[in-house]
């Protein structure tokens, strides 16, 4: 291993993550990202880690990017409050190398390849699955660091009426309510919800266009999911989300109210049915919108709008082979651009794939391999494959290996942005290799994972340009992802003890320096118990420095945020929720002059949330 992890820290990971959200599902529940269908984690060779629904309303107010801050193998960086612009590294990926999933429809902006993470409602999440590692073989393009699926609440039993109000620090206010059900194959989903903040300054002195006033947000949300079984192996559906989210942000000191509007927009319509014990089919039809508009000043040429609709029709088939399955998988997907602003970027590309999945499992083994071919009408074809191997010793510990290869599509920015991007752009190639460790008793689970990616082709900031002057986009740059993380949890006198740590190197090979905004190490502890109707808890989030900057000029210092939270159940159906983040009032930095909060609270009453 080529970064500085002593045999000592290696040693110390193991025994202190016995004390974060790390190892969150147990063997015997059901993932489904991780494979593109519903499988036992038990049969699950990949890296993942799920967030239900009861720590995601532990949360308290704010965003899915501080619940995914507290997990194993991500970090983030934000420019000011919950809702301004907002980056999520997986694994030392870069922000545009995960693909992210809302109900299985992809959503993120074609032009900077980032989703919209402060436009995601977090009340309406039922659970998050994160899966590690390269996935382009099962999701194509930018599947480099791995892949976060977010799922809505969907219709099951009888009719079931949950909500919540809250409020906290910076005049944050907070409501949503939602009903699902299932009756005669009919199942319904439908919610909506109320979010918005007087925030705090999003820069600091020192910040080009530093204003000191407050920058706030709101954010309004509604979704629903409809399904019915035409018969006992046959159901259509439809799904759709929408959040419109506007954030302030600073421009200089001119009087006028400075902001971002974006709309969120997702739906699909889908049918799939068990034509034979030995095939399921299913296909879905799905599109996306993000919409982002930024108005500086009352001028038309204030505001600016840049607009992404992704298109993408998906048949997938699942054949039972004897003990095996083998699932076949043809995409169709269009992006589409639109900006006011930036003539240039109005363009769109397609991509055509065609992708087999092949499982097996004999005995104490597990195999998987999978293969997959995509084709832009922009950047060409590409090929990607993987294969996994785990191997159950018996009394729950497992060990896992795996190989793959990834890719991620140069953006649109990449590509076409004047004076920046150049036509010629190839994709990103990354190679990855991990080994893993897993060990599931009940009250005790742990798991130990060791991976090794290395990009090629990365596409960077290059001077001088080839064939200009100036800098612009160039696939010119070598990188490497490497790492160990460790996350355990166990019970010790009534008290449950989760912990992750991270010890990794994000490296550009090709300059030697640190990748930015990405620590070298960092950790998450929690620790909660229960008196009746009381319970309680703490966390302990901690990162090592980072780098704002590609050159590793600019310094981010490391930090420590200690929150605390309590609930009540006040009734069967109802609890209030007490949260106290960052109790030390920590003066920390995710992104070089952009402001974070301080000491905050936030107390809610919730109604029917499971």
């Amino acid at each position: 291993m080529n970064f500085p992890v002593t045999r000592l820290a290696a040693a110390l990971s193991l025994a202190f993550a016995l004390a974060a959200p790390a190892v969150a599902q147990t063997l015997d529940s059901v993932l489904v990202t991780a494979n593109r269908m519903p499988q036992r984690a038990v049969d699950v060779i990949a890296d993942t880690t799920v967030i239900h629904a009861d720590e995601i309303a532990r949360s308290g107010a704010g965003s899915v990017a501080d619940v995914l801050q507290r997990q194993r193998g991500i970090e983030i960086t934000r420019n000011g409050s919950a809702g301004a612009s907002t980056s999520v590294f997986l694994r030392g990926a870069n922000s545009n190398g995960g693909v992210v999933l809302l109900d299985g429809v992809r959503i993120g902006s074609s032009t900077s390849g980032v989703a919209a993470w402060n436009a995601v409602p977090l009340g309406a999440i039922e659970r998050i699955e994160i899966v590690y590692g390269p996935l382009s073989t099962l999701y194509g393009a930018d599947a480099i660091g791995g892949v976060i699926q977010i799922f809505t609440r969907k219709g099951e039993g009888g009719p079931v009426v949950s909500g919540s109000v809250g409020a906290g620090s910076n005049a944050t206010r907070q409501i949503d309510a939602s009903v699902h059900g299932a009756a005669n194959g009919l199942r319904y989903a439908i919610g909506a919800g109320h979010e918005e903040s007087d925030g705090f300054s999003a820069t600091r002195p020192g910040a080009f266009g530093f204003n000191p006033d407050k920058d706030g947000y709101r954010r309004r949300n509604a979704n629903g999911q409809l399904s019915y079984a035409l018969a006992p192996k046959f159901e259509v559906g439809a799904q759709f989300l929408h959040s419109d989210l506007r954030a302030q942000y600073d421009s200089g000191s001119a009087a006028y109210d400075v902001h971002n509007e974006q709309d969120l927009n997702t739906a699909a319509v889908y049918a799939t049915g068990q034509f034979s014990t030995a095939w399921r089919s299913t296909l879905q039809y799905a599109r996306s919108d993000d919409k982002l508009g930024s108005f500086t000043s009352s001028a038309p040429s204030g505001a600016s709008q840049i607009d992404t609709r992704q298109d993408e029709l998906t048949w997938q088939n699942s054949i039972a082979l004897g003990p095996d399955t083998l699932q076949l998988l043809y995409s169709h997907r269009k992006e589409e651009v639109e900006s006011s602003s930036t003539a240039a970027l109005s363009r769109s590309r397609s991509t055509n794939a065609y992708a087999a999945v092949y499982s097996a499992k004999r005995g104490a083994h597990l195999f998987d391999v999978s293969a997959r071919h995509d084709r832009s009408s922009v950047y060409g074809s590409k090929n990607t494959g993987a294969a996994g191997y785990g191997y159950d010793f018996g009394s729950g510990l497992r060990a896992t290996a795996s190989v793959g290869t990834s890719f991620r599509a140069p953006t649109f920015n990449e590509l076409y942005y004047p004076n920046y991007g150049l036509p010629t752009n190839r994709p990103e190639q990354g190679r990855n290799r991990e080994a893993g460790l897993r060990y599931d008793a009940g009250d005790v689970q742990f798991d130990a994972t060791w991976f090794r990616n290395r990009l090629t082709d990365m596409i960077v900031s290059a001077t001088p340009c080839p064939g200009r002057a100036g800098s612009c986009a160039y696939n010119v740059n070598r990188a490497q992802l490497e790492g160990v993380t460790v996350a355990a949890r166990t019970r010790v006198s009534g008290i449950n003890l989760r912990g992750s740590l991270d010890w990794q190197d994000p490296k550009d090979l090709t300059t030697g320096k640190q990748l930015a905004r990405r620590s070298k190490k960092h950790a998450s502890f929690s620790a909660d118990s229960s008196w009746g109707v009381l319970k309680a808890g703490a966390e302990l989030q901690l990162s090592g420095e980072r780098f704002d900057d590609a050159a590793n000029r600019n310094r981010l210092g490391g930090y420590g945020l200690l929150n605390l939270y309590t609930t009540w159940q006040v009734a069967p159906d109802v609890s209030l929720l007490v949260r106290l983040d960052n109790v030390a009032d920590k003066q920390y930095e995710l992104a070089r002059y952009y402001g974070t909060s301080g000491r905050t609270w936030f107390a809610g009453l919730r109604y029917g949330i499971r």
